[in-house]
Formats: structure tokens, sequence, C-alpha cells
């Protein structure tokens, strides 16, 4: 069974088309989600996603939507936290280093955001664009209980391996399919078995020979297919690697 373990199921509101993106999932071996939340306004949807037993639930503040945040969306995300114990991560939070202008805010929130991580002993998901050698310090020096997820992972092996030793897991998703990812392809076929899960951001991160689509959570097995081949190992290998470190990460049972 594979863990799709970061994807936006939340990309409208919760309807038919939903239910068939879970179906054309389950399809090819998908049998848990999960869902970050980006922005307070979508909190709602992903909450709802929640109430299904096959999907598990994480809330933050992403740095792409910061004009869209405010400083009450904070003390909203603790009271989301504190009274709903279900929630495996905090996030999806973090750096985006593309948009200079807006750094400062940026690391307020994220900042705050690590901390609420701290204060409640959750993982964080963590967005890392051009930053990882910032954020790694950061996390360094805050010492998180129970690490987090590194979304998206595009760096060095040297940035992967600090990650590692800080207690993160590298998220894994459309970019190592394309050949011109080589660098990345790279990191891929060296990391741990215990270093890595699959996962899509849909409706974003399309893979190779599907751009310009929307993304999907089934085509995490299309992942799994290149990272199985660049690892040399099986793609059951690699789905139950990927699960396994999934169900660590963020606690999930019966998996």
């Amino acid at each position: 069974m594979l863990i799709d373990a970061h994807c936006h199921l939340d990309f409208a509101a919760f309807d038919d088309d939903r239910l068939d993106v879970i179906n054309a999932a389950k399809a090819v071996g998908v049998g848990h989600f999960v869902v970050p939340g980006t922005t307070r306004t979508r909190w709602p949807n992903v909450l709802k996603l929640g109430e299904r037993s096959d999907v598990s639930l994480c809330l933050g503040l992403h740095p792409y939507f910061i004009a869209e945040h405010q400083e009450q969306d904070l003390d909203a995300l603790e009271q989301q936290i504190a009274e709903n114990k279900h929630f495996v991560a905090v996030g999806e939070c973090g750096i985006d280093g593309r948009f200079t202008n807006t750094l400062d805010e940026q690391w307020r929130y994220f900042d705050a955001q690590l901390r609420l991580a701290k204060q409640y002993a959750l993982p964080v998901v963590v967005h890392c664009v051009k930053a990882n050698d910032t954020v790694s310090k950061r996390l360094r020096e805050l010492a998180l209980p129970r690490g987090g997820l590194i979304h998206a992972f595009a760096g060095s092996y040297q940035q992967a391996d600090t990650f590692l030793q800080l207690g993160y897991t590298l998220g894994l998703g459309g970019s190592v399919t394309f050949e011109r990812a080589q660098r990345l392809r790279r990191v891929v076929s060296q990391l741990p078995d215990d270093g890595f899960v699959l996962e899509t951001d849909s409706p974003d991160m399309p893979l190779s020979g599907y751009q310009g689509q929307r993304n999907e959570p089934c085509r995490v097995a299309g992942v799994c297919k290149a990272v199985a081949s660049l690892r040399n190992q099986t793609v059951e290998e690699v789905a139950a690697l990927s699960s396994a470190n999934a169900a660590r990460l963020f606690g999930l049972v019966n998996y």
C-alpha cells in the first residue's frame, strides 16, 4: 500500500470530483493521504477531508500566500492544534527564497509555526525553496522533538544529509521523474532507506509527460516507479519503505 505523504486534495471544495480523485488513487494502490492546509481560508476544506478515515491532516500558513496571512491566523492555528488531537503535523509552512521582498514576514510566520510544532510535539511539514542552508540552521537551533518532512526536496546530497542528521525526512515527488534533474536523481539514488517518502503535491508538481495537466495523487505510483529505478529497488520495496517512513514520521497507525 502506498501513502501519498503530501497532496493537496483541498484544491477545490470537497465534491464528487474529489471523490473521483481519491478513487483513482486507490485503484493504483494508494491507501492513505496526508493533506496539508496552506491558508486559514482553506482550512475548512482540509477539515472536511479529515472526516475520512483514509485522510490525515496538517494545518499551516504557507509562505507563498504570505499576503493572505494575518497575525490572528497564528492564534487560530494554535487553537485548531490544541482542539484537534488528530492532526499529524504543523504545515505546510516554510521559506521560499524566490520572494526576497517578503523574507522577513516569511521568517516570522515560519518561526511561530516551528514553535507551535515544538510546543505540541508535532512534526512539521516544511516548504523550502532556495533556502536549504538557512532553514536547516534554524531547525538545528530549535531542535524540534519530532522532526518533520522537507517537502519537495531538490538540494544537494550534503544538504540532504544535513536534514537527515537533524531527524527530517525528504519528500520526493514529480521532479525526480525528469531526466534533466540529474543532481536530484543522484541524491535519490544515495538516500538511506529510512530517509524519504513519496508525495505528489497535487495538483502541482507534475510528473514528466504530464506537464500542463492537473497532478493527482494516483500519480504517486509513477513517482514510486522512478524512485525504484534510480535506487535499483523494486517498486514494491520502495512503496513499502515510503509508507513505513510516512507512518513513522506522522505517527500513523495500522498502515
